[in-house]
């Protein structure tokens, strides 16, 4: 790795669970401006590379790899601007390739925390510009006296226990990432003889039958995750899409991710399993939700095949999962297109104070 002037040994971080996922909320001016410098920070942070991330604060999982760097917003539609970034487990890389929505739960709670933005008491509504696909989404915050409220009778599958409501409702997604809702102007392209959906609609997913790979779709992480022929197949899939999504070479990218859906099995809309990219899911990503119930209303789609839902101008679609579901909102225009999508997560502060990196060599 090489050496960046201005490298930096600490800096003030909160830790917090975001949705499924946990990760560093960092404020942009805590940060070195040069990228280099700011990434191998957060490399050596995270303890990367290293399948343990034992010499950091990573959890040896891409969902407990992750970093959000928050700063006051000068555009007139957002409070903050929130820049999300993967750090991988083990693979010196940093990418803002992609959006995550797990974490975006926690930006409005570390934004009135920091300062950015004045508590209201009761519900703080915070306007949040994700710079990684340049949308907005906007996130309901309690608030008691004048606090951050974190307790609360909301609870999401995936997470322990109960914790305060975060609606976050994502306007005008679609194509943040590639450019359109459909980047290969298709619902259906047929991919080494696999009929897939190509769609961005807040997350590049590459959507398919879990028949047509060769699994149930009611297989556990660990399966799935051991079966060799199947991640090949995924990837190969992976590498020939990312083009024809606007994406380019997608070999060392953490998108598009790779959904296999079947029928719905404990009465929701859909079923799904999905590697992002290399690693299977432990539930879903909230964007990559999103995405996926898109795909799914989608007539001729394959995922629209296997889904069960009633019709409407308000759609409500229990997205499975490995370990529970995560329901998708969405809102159709009259000639069919989805105006809006919301979702329902929570976040919890875990700790806040000073982080430390040490130049390990690497």
């Amino acid at each position: 790795m090489s050496k960046a002037a201005n490298l930096i040994d600490s800096a003030p971080c909160m830790w917090m669970r975001g949705g499924t996922s946990k990760g560093g909320y960092f404020l942009a001016s805590d940060l070195p401006e040069e990228t280099d410098a700011r990434d191998q920070f957060l490399l050596r942070m995270m303890g990367s590379p290293d399948d343990r991330q034992i010499d950091g604060m990573g959890g040896a999982d891409p969902l407990a790899s992750k970093v959000a760097v928050v700063k006051p917003s000068q555009r007139d539609d957002a409070d903050v601007d929130y820049l999300f970034l993967q750090v991988f487990v083990d693979q010196a890389i940093v990418t803002d390739a992609q959006n995550c929505g797990n974490l975006l739960a926690g930006v409005g709670p570390f934004a009135i925390e920091r300062g950015l933005v004045a508590p209201q008491e009761g519900e703080t509504t915070v306007r949040i510009f994700m710079e990684n696909t340049g949308q907005v989404a906007t996130a309901q915050v309690s608030v008691k006296e004048g606090k951050v409220c974190y307790q609360g009778r909301a609870r999401i599958d995936g997470v322990p226990g109960f914790s305060a409501a975060v609606p976050i409702t994502f306007n005008d997604t679609a194509g943040s990432s590639c450019g359109a809702l459909l980047p290969t102007g298709n619902v259906v392209d047929v991919i080494d003889g696999v009929e897939v959906t190509c769609i961005d609609n807040g997350m590049p997913v590459v959507v398919m039958r879990a028949s047509d790979m060769g699994i149930t779709g009611r297989e556990t992480r660990e399966e799935l995750e051991a079966n060799e022929a199947l991640r090949a197949k995924l990837e190969s899939i992976r590498l020939q899409v990312g083009p024809m999504m606007n994406l380019g070479d997608v070999k060392d990218k953490s998108v598009p991710k790779m959904t296999m859906v079947s029928a719905p099995v404990n009465g929701g809309a859909i079923s799904t399993r999905t590697f992002i990219p290399h690693r299977c899911h432990a539930s879903i990503g909230v964007l990559g939700a999103v995405s996926v119930a898109t795909a799914a209303v989608l007539k001729g789609a394959p995922a629209n095949d296997v889904v069960s839902y009633e019709a409407g101008s308000t759609l409500s679609l229990d997205v499975e999962h490995p370990i529970g579901s995560m329901t998708v909102i969405l809102n159709q225009k009259d000639n069919g297109e989805v105006s809006s999508a919301a979702i329902l997560r929570t976040a919890r502060k875990l700790f806040d104070g000073q982080v430390f990196a040490h130049d390990n060599g690497l």
